[in-house]
């Protein structure tokens, strides 16, 4: 264990925040020889160079960059944590890193932002859209949303906020050229368009009304690991596909796709905030998975 691992890094945020060796000074109560001794003291134990220094400025050297933005985050938690320990009211604030499905991003959660943002504006969203599987800790996310059937890490911490079903669905155009296939099987004779980031993408599966599985493998048209482009593809009239009903925006409402097989059972998708442990939460990572709970509990 090393229990030299969190010196300087106080001091090394001091002065990067406040750009100079004298300023950071000033700020924590030392010497300006002091906060020297400390930068060349990190730099040694890290044995890499955090700072390109002249008489007149400082600059961050690219593994100075790397390192300021995670030790910066770690010294903002710690701050919130003694706080919390100290009992006094803390505001969250700092960045807060979200791994969400590109689709449900756009379509779900784009329309809260705002609300949030408004309600906590200390805090910074670095959101990335994007339909694979991150892997929360090893990448330095705070949360992920995830959309599953059922959640299989039985690592992380999770929390259903919404609940949606698969639709399988066709354009007006598509179905006039080529039959609206009325059973699963059917599917065998057209052109679909499959997401590949899911196990089995191939094996379509539903249920009849007594519970037993209908699974059709398919040879598929398109296979792609972007929602956005089944559902632009499907528009077009390119083919059918299968996709949770949250992804699109009123498509089948306004008539320009068509569901297929409504006589059949849906297949329920659950839509789950997922964050790596409850221990020593920051009050940012709290306060958004309480504000989108409550944001989609009401919509």
């Amino acid at each position: 264990m090393n229990t030299q691992l969190l010196d300087g890094m106080v001091i090394f945020r001091e002065v990067m925040k406040y750009g100079s060796f004298t300023k950071a000074a000033d700020r924590t109560g030392h010497s300006t020889s002091y906060i020297s001794k400390e930068i060349n003291k990190l730099e040694e134990r890290l044995g890499v160079r955090l700072l390109h220094r002249t008489t007149r400025s400082l600059s961050l050297t690219p593994e100075g960059e790397l390192y300021y933005e995670q030790c910066r985050q770690i010294v903002q938690d710690a701050e919130e944590l003694e706080s919390a320990m100290l009992g006094r009211q803390v505001t969250p604030k700092g960045n807060l890193k979200i791994s969400c499905p590109t689709s449900f991003g756009l379509t779900r959660l784009a329309p809260l932002l705002r609300g949030f943002a408004d309600a906590y504006p200390d805090i910074t969203l670095n959101i990335e859209l994007n339909d694979r599987k991150v892997d929360l800790v090893a990448e330095g996310f705070d949360i992920a949303v995830r959309a599953s059937q059922s959640l299989d890490d039985s690592s992380l911490i999770s929390r259903k906020i919404y609940s949606s079903h698969t639709v399988t669905v066709a354009s007006p155009t598509y179905l006039e050229k080529h039959g609206k296939p009325t059973h699963p099987k059917e599917l065998l004779h057209h052109k679909v368009i499959s997401y590949s980031n899911i196990p089995s993408y191939n094996i379509w599966r539903y249920k009849d009304h007594d519970g037993n599985a209908i699974d059709v493998e398919l040879e598929s048209f398109v296979v792609s690991n972007s929602s956005q482009l089944e559902l632009l593809l499907c528009l077009s009239g390119e083919g059918i596909t299968r996709m949770p009903l949250f992804n699109m925006n009123g498509e089948i409402e306004s008539g320009e796709l068509v569901e297929l097989f409504t006589d059949l059972p849906r297949t329920n998708v659950d839509v789950f905030i997922v964050y790596p442990s409850r221990k020593h939460m920051s009050s940012k990572v709290r306060c958004f998975i309480d504000f989108l709970s409550e944001a989609m509990d009401a919509a």
